[in-house]
């Protein structure tokens, strides 16, 4: 029965090995060897049976993979997904935006705030969801944060040099 497993298993037939092998674990229970190599062979099996999710193919799909990543604690995947994400896109706002937690989740608060504004100039819907978002709780109070969020694109591309002094003045008095 276990070589009848092990068979299967080098066919790369992973249902047939595991029922073979599921079956020398429960008619030879004291058999101590042989169930530490059927568990093991076992487990080989269980895992190349385990669905496989395909592989992200747009940018769209890396930003998922990276909210999937990040959902579970996987910081350092969701990363890469959010790298992957913007080399195929990189003006994909989304993918901005959930650099610039993930930048800020790990405490390089220039790379968070570096991607929050692009986020912004790309969708100025970014603006108010970063406002409300206690991901962004740790930058709040910064200057840079609260910047990133006043900014419009409009004035940052034309009007910035001179709208924003008129803007300062008007607000002291």
């Amino acid at each position: 029965m276990y070589e009848r497993g092990l068979q299967a298993l080098q066919r790369r037939d992973f249902a047939a090995s595991a029922d073979a092998l599921r079956n020398v674990i429960e008619r030879y229970p004291d058999e101590r060897e042989l169930l530490e190599r059927a568990r093991l062979y076992l487990k080989v099996c269980e895992r190349e049976l385990e669905p496989k999710e395909p592989a992200p193919k747009s940018a769209d799909e890396w930003v998922v993979a990276a909210t999937v990543a990040q959902n579970s604690g996987d910081d350092a995947s969701a990363l890469r997904h959010l790298q992957r994400a913007l080399t195929e896109d990189p003006r994909h706002d989304h993918a901005h935006y959930l650099m610039a937690v993930a930048t800020a989740q790990r405490n390089d608060f220039a790379a968070a705030l570096d991607h929050l504004r692009r986020a912004v100039s790309l969708n100025p819907e970014n603006r108010s969801r970063a406002r409300q978002d206690p991901d962004f709780d740790s930058l709040r109070d910064d200057a840079g944060f609260r910047a990133a969020l006043d900014t419009r694109p409009a004035e940052a591309a034309v009007a910035r040099p001179v709208a924003a002094p008129v803007r300062s003045r008007k607000s002291r008095r």
